[in-house]
């Protein structure tokens, strides 16, 4: 199996921790000891929302329900940049560039006893099998809320939110550098500097989380604060600034979550609001003229994604509940569709890059679910066994033993 394409990401965070075999030593050896004299315990599919954890249970990864299986450390945000490979702290918080490479996929446990031979080769395989890392650390001064990066031509940025109440764009050149070579990482290191902005916005007067690179036009920026505010920017010759719009687009009433560009129309985009509205807008109309969804959901709307190849956003909101918007029947204020399955505030929303019926969402429930709104809803117990009194269109949420005590809360895809 050859090693999947090469991202680099940005995130803030802390300390990384990495795993790619499909289950070590030391995890059989806990499940046989939990199996006690009587052999090993029968596993249980947990469901979401359908029976609750007992007091004392925690959720164990079941690693033959993975592809692929890697994780870090926890962060408040990241995001992709695409290299030139394929498709595919002291007293600071961190901006951290990431390269992850010789990422595999999970791989089954072998049947049967195997020769010290064969035991041997294996090591050897693992070993050079296993996930390489290499991390550029920038302090920054200030917590940072949201990170976004692209590409402006030969240029890499970051534009990040941070606790300071500002926006900043970060040139992120010497960063991707030091991780692709040892000889630039160690003059990285040893310069050991503070993120420098190339450009900084400080006119939203207070601290925000909402912010969008747009896809079409390459440095166009949209970023939105907890006052309400929204502002575009649009970059202006030689890439180290930009004009920002004096006059913010400020119909929402209460503080802005997410902003999302069109994948397709350069001069619109979407916003939502804890004032419970998902609205869009175009930058050519006035600052106050939109279509709007007041009503989208019954509380805070947190996140939003835009369908890259059909008229569809999703959104989630401090309800639980996940809405699918046509925008050609946006004028309604209707959802086409609704969904319930988490039991908390939901955190994260995300549409397939390549399927345009699929879509995953993230809880403050701790659960992270898979949709696809082409599966009927006798197909879902075919599909996922274990799983039936899951709703319809809802492939997977999470998959684990209820047997052992330790317990995992990192992304997955799932088989």
């Amino acid at each position: 199996m050859s090693a999947p394409d090469e991202d680099t990401f940005a995130e803030e965070g802390g300390e990384m921790e990495e795993t790619g075999e499909a289950g070590s030593d030391d995890d059989e050896g806990v499940e046989m000891e939990e199996g006690g004299d009587g052999g090993e315990e029968e596993k249980k599919v947990y469901v979401p929302g359908i029976e609750p954890l007992k007091p004392g249970e925690e959720l164990e990864m079941d690693r033959s329900a993975y592809r692929m299986y890697h994780e870090c450390a926890p962060c408040l945000s990241f995001d992709f940049l695409r290299d030139g490979d394929g498709e595919g702290r002291e007293q600071f918080p961190l901006l951290i560039v990431i390269r992850m490479q010789n990422l595999y996929g999970t791989e089954k446990d072998k049947e049967g006893e195997e020769s010290s031979d064969e035991e041997s080769d294996d090591d050897d395989e693992d070993e050079d099998k296993k996930p390489q890392m290499e991390l550029a650390l920038m302090p920054h001064y200030g917590g940072i809320n949201r990170v976004r990066v692209t590409k402006r031509g030969e240029q890499s940025l970051a534009a990040v939110w941070s606790d300071k109440g500002q926006v900043e764009i970060i040139d992120l050149q010497s960063q991707l550098e030091a991780v692709h070579s040892p000889a630039a990482m160690a003059a990285f290191i040893k310069q050991q500097k503070e993120a420098t902005p190339l450009f900084s916005f400080a006119g939203h007067m207070g601290e925000g989380f909402a912010i969008d690179w747009s896809p079409t036009v390459p440095g166009r920026l949209v970023s939105g604060d907890c006052k309400k505010n929204i502002h575009v920017w649009e970059p202006r010759e030689g890439g180290t600034s930009w004009q920002i719009d004096q006059r913010p687009f400020s119909s929402h009433s209460k503080s802005v979550e997410d902003l999302q560009w069109s994948p397709t129309e350069a001069t619109v985009f979407a916003s939502c609001s804890v004032d419970k509205s998902v609205r869009v807008w175009d930058i050519r109309a006035p600052p106050n003229s939109m279509l709007s969804a007041n009503e989208a959901h019954s509380s805070d709307v947190n996140v939003i994604s835009w369908n890259r190849s059909e008229p569809f956003i999703l959104s989630g909101g401090d309800d639980g509940l996940l809405k699918v918007w046509d925008l050609r029947q946006f004028k309604t204020g209707r959802p086409v569709a609704n969904f319930k399955q988490h039991s908390a505030p939901i955190t994260s929303v995300e549409w397939s890059p390549v399927d345009s019926s699929v879509f995953a969402a993230s809880g403050a429930d701790d659960v992270v679910s898979q949709w696809d709104l082409s599966v009927e809803s006798s197909d879902v117990g075919a599909k996922v066994e274990g799983l039936k009194d899951l709703p319809p269109s809802c492939c997977s949420c999470t998959r684990a033993s209820r047997r052992s005590r330790r317990s995992t809360g990192t992304l997955s895809y799932l088989e």
